[in-house]
């Protein structure tokens, strides 16, 4: 495992709404941001910077973009971009007024789906959705809709009511906003739709379409073709373009490219290029890619986090392409394999000598290396876990024929919004739902203790420990305010956050 390497006096840290002291926010965008990051809320209006994968940005954009403009935009978008099936969208006209003193209201204080008013169905249920919060004090409102990378102290629908439920919405890496994995922040919410599993709504599988597409020899190339192409490609791959990451993934591939030879397509390490057309990182699901990667006989699958279920398409992409993936990250990742032997796991070796030995013997054994692929080659997944998991989440993924994840998200609360309701209307008291520290586990970020070849300060390598650190004083500074149950001013937060 990783030791850590302590945090250098004097280093100050930005992350969620975290400000260095004796820095602006402008500063601090043109000086800690590493080329190939996106900040979002930099500016003058903003305390506010959060540093998120390029490919991930643009797809988060795309994703909340079809929804801005609320109904009308619906209208003009095409209707694979952000199917809702089942749902009866309804614009904001007459009907408005009794449909908000009928139904519960679902407040999103974060602007995620940009609806401006929509009367959800949800099964027998249902609900008026809403990122307008002028409703913040209507009497129908029930709950508050939180997306994690954007929940920040800016401003929070305080005082909070005793029928207020809060949830939240987090797929994504713990490097967004470290506030939320802590457990003073975390049972702010009543319900949750994170990676966990433990979750309310569980979105582990979020980057797999379904086990149909793992089991696919679309993209397999043969074994003796990929012995052939071994003429001029590495036995390892690795493309990745966001560097420095709290997983220290760089370090590692570093020290591993001394022991054996890696292609690395990024920007992390680069020693490879890509064709001119696929080097946007919008092009990393384009079929010219998966054929270029599915060429090689192992990729390094390393997280940019360690955390319990939080598995991305790095995992799943080579297991579709009939890769070998070399994962890194998720530490209850063997609970997700789709069968017992498809994967190397890092975990399992003591320094990257010892994994590039064992590459380097499947690499000149083909009966070693097959039975990595065996499962693919005769189209089976086994592992009953994964198998459940995917049959019975209620959203797909690409798939039009079902919601996806953030209309399951919204149902999920209105369903359980109404069956209080209707507690309450028999007299009985409601049932209090509250999430829990495993609902977004992950440990403090660590460094490799071999990673002598790194530059002594890379970035934001070196941000990540402090950091973390600093996140505990944030979570328990805001827990505090928020149990106070009044609104507050940055500088409350703050001052609370540097006391000591």
């Amino acid at each position: 495992m990783p030791s850590q390497a302590p945090a250098e006096p004097g280093i100050s840290v930005l992350h969620g709404d975290q400000v260095p002291a004796g820095m602006t926010v402008e500063e601090i965008c043109t000086q800690m941001v590493p080329p190939r990051e996106v900040v979002l809320g930099c500016g003058p209006t903003r305390a506010h910077l959060v540093v998120v994968e390029l490919g991930k940005f643009e797809r988060k954009k795309f994703k909340s973009s079809n929804l801005r403009d609320g109904q009308a935009k619906m209208e003009e978008e095409p209707a694979h971009l952000y199917p809702l099936p089942g749902k009866e969208a309804l614009t904001l006209d007459r009907k408005t007024q009794l449909e908000t003193d009928s139904y519960p209201i679902m407040l999103w204080w974060s602007p995620l789906t940009g609806e401006t008013g929509r009367l959800g169905q949800c099964g027998a249920d249902a609900c008026f959705f809403t990122i307008n919060r002028t409703f913040l004090h209507h009497p129908m409102t029930k709950a508050f809709l939180f997306y994690g990378t954007d929940f920040n102290i800016d401003s929070l629908p305080l005082p909070r009511k005793a029928h207020h439920d809060w949830a939240l919405f987090h797929e994504e890496s713990p490097k967004n906003n470290y506030k939320l994995f802590h457990k003073p922040v975390i049972t702010l919410f009543n319900y949750t739709a994170t990676f966990s599993r433990h979750s309310h709504l569980p979105l582990t599988t979020q980057y797999l379409e379904g086990v149909e597409v793992l089991k696919s020899r679309r993209y397999l190339v043969p074994l003796r073709s990929k012995n052939n192409l071994r003429r001029r490609l590495a036995p390892l791959v690795y493309v990745q373009s966001d560097c420095d990451t709290p997983s220290d993934r760089d370090s590692y591939v570093r020290e591993l490219m001394t022991y054996i030879e890696v292609d690395s397509y990024g920007e992390c390490l680069r020693n490879k290029d890509l064709p001119q057309q696929l080097k946007n990182p919008a092009s990393m699901d384009a079929d010219g890619f998966y054929r270029i990667i599915a060429q090689y006989k192992f990729i390094l699958a390393f997280e940019n986090a360690v955390c319990d279920d939080y598995i991305t398409e790095k995992f799943w992409r080579p297991l579709k392409l009939g890769v070998v993936p070399v994962y890194y990250g998720s530490p209850s990742i063997a609970d997700w394999l789709p069968s017992n032997r498809s994967a190397i796991l890092v975990s399992e070796f003591a320094h990257p000598r010892e994994l590039a030995s064992y590459i380097r013997q499947l690499d000149h054994d083909d009966r070693l290396y097959e039975a990595y692929i065996e499962w693919k080659l005769k189209g089976e997944v086994s592992n009953p876990r994964l198998l459940t998991a995917l049959r019975e989440r209620k959203w797909g993924v690409q798939d039009v024929h079902q919601d996806n994840y953030i209309d399951a998200f919204e149902c999920m609360v209105c369903s359980k919004v109404w069956d209080n309701i209707r507690l309450l209307e028999k007299g009985l008291p409601p049932k209090r739902w509250k999430a829990d520290v495993t609902h977004l586990s992950c440990p403090e970020p660590a460094v490799f203790a071999f990673s002598s070849l790194a530059p002594r300060w890379s970035s934001l390598r070196d941000m990540w420990i402090p950091s973390f650190e600093q996140s505990k004083k944030e979570a328990q500074a805001l827990r505090w305010l928020v149990d106070r149950n009044k609104n507050f001013s940055a500088q409350e937060f703050w001052a609370l956050v540097f006391k000591d």
